[in-house]
């Protein structure tokens, strides 16, 4: 339902999901929430950027308004990014503010940011498993994902 109103690959929110909560919502440590695992600061963002007047922090408990959000976001993040799924699940990771450095710095050097050239060991790990993911979700439920 989300990819279809977010226009998003289905098989990236399931890989996104898989490599946050592994579809168990829960909080973390650093107090994200639910499948997405998105920090109340970034959906009290989100929920402004929306014109969402009603949202609370408790909201993201609820699997249905979690993946809203965490769509919404990833929606932001690849327009943002021109649709670059690997800037835009980098970002999702580490934050938009990082990840902005990372590619000015790129581009001051006249290269372009990659897997293998970003700065933070766990970001790099993260955007290979999400995008590693994708790929697997793509090829193992293409029926299910709608993407036949």
């Amino acid at each position: 339902e989300q990819a279809g109103a977010k226009p998003l690959d289905p098989a990236l929110i399931a890989a996104v999901i898989y490599a946050e909560s592994k579809f168990e919502p829960r909080q973390s440590a650093a107090g994200a929430e639910g499948l997405m695992q998105i920090l109340p600061a970034t959906a009290y963002y989100l929920a402004h950027l929306s014109g969402g007047t009603r949202f609370t922090a408790s909201d993201l408990a609820t699997p249905s308004v979690n993946l809203a959000y965490g769509c919404y976001y990833l929606r932001y993040l690849l327009d943002h990014y021109n649709g670059d799924e690997m800037l835009a699940v980098a970002a999702y990771n580490a934050g938009l503010t990082n990840v902005d450095k990372w590619v000015a710095h790129a581009r001051a050097e006249g290269t372009r940011l990659s897997e293998e050239t970003i700065p933070f060991p766990e970001t790099r790990e993260y955007v290979r498993r999400v995008l590693a993911a994708q790929r697997e979700y793509r090829a193992t439920y293409p029926r299910a994902l709608g993407l036949e």
